[in-house]
């Protein structure tokens, strides 16, 4: 267990300020009195959120590709494996940041976004968006630090646009007027600084980026891509589940929008160790899978949904006593108040369950099964979700998308932990009568 803390709450330091950035950005601009411009960063979000959940799956397939040469002793084909990893994915991260800046208008509309709304939300991904390259530098940059073990300066960079934007984001928003655009400012510097410390952490403290030739790029990126393809897959489920609440509770108008861009930020914030369980406990079952010693595997497994039962009572405890604290702090009205407490009251107690999910999902991942990860995610978040949302908002209007969204955790999370536990059992029978032939 006292690994599995250890694991996790240090790595939910680097996840954390890494959304802080967002955060930070709708914070300052509440303070501007325009609960449109709130719902603007919300719509804007829920499009972003698809290419840093797509930036965090490249994050693994770097960590799994550069840290298995590493472990071999093969520092210059890790090297290599460095450099095609980063190559990969900016060149994605660029297809997607010609896309969204092509058919922002419309991807902003399909969301529920009207007006002047729409508009300002379609100006912060025109000036933001550009930045996405260098994002996924600075991502597989940590990554690559994770690899090699160096815990500290990965978690530095990825922290660094977290702390970067706190004290650009009232300067550019507040005090040089500049608004909604000075929010897209701070991420494009947030950004510019993240990928310059993890390229200099990168080449200059652990020289681990080489030159590659043709015949490099045409040998390794086929593995780095079978490995990233599904983990991008599976990581992009959430956004699309988010971006479909969003849709729904769009007809409820602005302020429930608001509201909706408030609890965004609080999940993240919040429930950061659950979202970086999931990565922080696949190495101790990994190891302990390849030294065939399944007990350990076993007690991870039911460690890890204690700790996540535990970490989620602290942060729906938290989260419910300083509901009305940040109602005021975000500036909401009424239709974005009820939306906030919807989700601060009751629904985050919800996280028992998505944190099960992620358990099952780190157990599928690193024994054998990652295809099932992908599976449980696309049953919440792309068949499930969307009625339930539905369903409960007919009922209690805007909060029902909150519930909607907890309940479809719950249902799927119940599923996937105990098939996940069922799946760990069975495959430490198998070995035990190996090991015994």
């Amino acid at each position: 267990m006292g690994h599995v803390a250890r694991m996790t709450l240090t790595a939910t330091f680097g996840l954390t300020f890494m959304f802080l950035v967002d955060a930070a950005n709708l914070f300052w601009v509440s303070r501007l009195g325009q609960e449109g411009l709130v719902a603007a960063l919300g719509f804007a979000w829920t499009v972003q959120f698809f290419t840093i959940s797509s930036g965090i799956g490249l994050m693994i397939a770097a960590t799994a590709m550069v840290s298995k040469f590493i472990g071999q002793g093969r520092r210059d084909e890790a090297r290599r494996a460095t450099t095609i990893s980063a190559t990969a994915s900016v060149a994605v991260q660029i297809v997607m940041a010609v896309l969204i800046l092509l058919f922002r208008h419309d991807i902003l509309a399909l969301a529920g976004a009207k007006g002047q709304t729409a508009v300002d939300a379609a100006r912060y991904l025109l000036i933001s968006v550009p930045s996405l390259p260098l994002m996924a530098l600075g991502m597989v940059g940590a990554a690559v630090l994770r690899a090699e073990g160096d815990a500290y300066r990965a978690m530095w960079v990825t922290m660094s646009s977290g702390i970067i934007s706190m004290f650009i984001d009232p300067f550019l928003i507040i005090w040089a007027g500049l608004g909604l655009d000075g929010a897209a400012i701070a991420v494009v510097f947030a950004r510019v600084f993240s990928a310059g410390l993890s390229v200099f952490f990168v080449m200059r403290v652990h020289d681990l980026a080489g030159k590659i030739t043709f015949a490099d790029l045409q040998r390794l990126v086929v593995p780095f891509l079978f490995i990233a393809f599904p983990a991008v897959l599976t990581q992009l489920s959430t956004p699309f589940g988010n971006y479909l609440l969003t849709a729904v509770i769009a007809g409820f108008g602005d302020g429930a929008v608001a509201g909706w861009a408030v609890v965004t930020r609080l999940t993240i914030l919040a429930f950061g160790g659950i979202f970086a369980l999931s990565g922080a406990v696949g190495g101790i079952i990994g190891q302990n899978y390849g030294a065939k010693i399944m007990a350990r595997v076993k007690r991870t497994y039911i460690d890890a949904l204690i700790f996540c039962f535990c970490y989620t009572m602290v942060a729906w405890a938290v989260l419910a006593f300083f509901s009305e604290t940040a109602v005021t702090a975000f500036g909401l009205g009424e239709d974005g108040a009820v939306v906030v407490r919807a989700f601060t009251q009751l629904a985050a107690g919800g996280f028992v369950f998505a944190g099960a999910l992620f358990v099952a999902n780190s157990a599928f991942n690193n024994l054998g099964r990652p295809l099932y990860s992908t599976l449980f995610n696309w049953a919440r978040d792309g068949v499930i979700i969307f009625p339930v949302a539905l369903w409960m908002s007919a009922i209690f209007a805007a909060p029902g998308v909150i519930y909607g969204q907890a309940l479809a955790g719950v249902l799927v999370g119940t599923v996937a932990c105990t098939a996940g536990w069922i799946f760990v059992h069975r495959l430490a029978l198998r070995i035990r009568s190996e090991d015994a032939v």
